[in-house]
């Protein structure tokens, strides 16, 4: 079983910036591939970002590129999601996810590949 724990998020003007922090207790946290995804009102949950279990891959959607960055810190069981320029398009409910991988250059960008989510944190853009 692994626990995660987001935070990180709030209320940022439109052109902010906001960090992320996924929190993850339980097994170990390096072995899982990480990924954020969103849900904003009246959407289906969709993709954001994924890194590999020892984080030498990552990947984005098109719509965050050269905005978002993943990471991670192993040593202190987090991920994180930089968020850069935000819009109000970003505004949206942010989950973070674990998924086993049986290789540290795994990525996972399916939702239905990630085992374990948090709970959500509120990122709110305002215009």
């Amino acid at each position: 079983q692994v626990h995660l724990v987001e935070s990180g998020g709030g209320l940022v003007q439109a052109g902010g910036s906001l960090r992320l922090s996924c929190a993850a207790s339980g097994r170990t946290f390096s072995s899982y591939a990480m990924g954020w995804f969103r849900q904003a009102p009246g959407k289906e949950r969709e993709f954001v970002a994924a890194i590999s279990s020892g984080g030498s891959k990552t990947y984005y959607i098109d719509s965050v590129k050269g905005r978002f960055t993943i990471s991670r810190d192993n040593a202190k069981n987090t991920v994180y999601l930089e968020m850069n320029s935000l819009n109000a398009e970003d505004t949206a409910v942010y989950y973070c996810a674990a998924a086993y991988s049986w290789a540290d250059w795994l990525l996972r960008i399916r939702q239905h590949d990630y085992t374990y989510w948090g709970q959500g944190t509120q990122v709110t853009v305002s215009s």
